[in-house]
């Protein structure tokens, strides 16, 4: 028996010990990415959980590579190590993407190094080996 929990626009996810997740960051966590709600700061052997904004939507950010150019319509990855968003794909030596494919850029990014973006459906992060 099942029953709908909600419209799917946000989850629940764990912060992993040893972690700071700011208000209002995009982030990767349990396999899904999206804006922090509210945010939380773990210690060691500590773990906690926030809410994850996940609705595809346009979103402003200045949480970007200041380096790319992210034009009108280029694709916009996240990258783990950095926290920063991308327009670079990036792959690893088995030909693997290292960054998340996120969305795409809707307002090119500006003098102050803020851009839009359409957040995409949540997709896979890496393929299952």
């Amino acid at each position: 028996m099942g029953r709908k929990i909600s419209d799917g626009q946000s989850v629940k996810v764990t912060v992993p010990e040893s972690t700071e997740i700011k208000q209002g960051e995009f982030v990767l966590l349990g396999g899904f990415f999206g804006l922090a709600v509210r945010g939380a700061t773990t210690g060691p052997e500590e773990t906690a959980e926030v809410v994850l904004n996940i609705e595809p939507g346009e979103y402003e950010t200045s949480q970007i590579t200041e380096t790319d150019d992210f034009g009108a319509g280029d694709a916009v990855y996240f990258n783990e190590d950095t926290k920063l968003l991308t327009t670079q794909a990036t792959l690893d030596a088995n030909g693997n993407p290292q960054n998340r494919p996120v969305g795409r850029v809707t307002q090119a990014k500006d003098a102050n190094n803020v851009i839009w973006f359409v957040l995409g459906p949540q997709v896979q992060a890496h393929p299952v080996s």
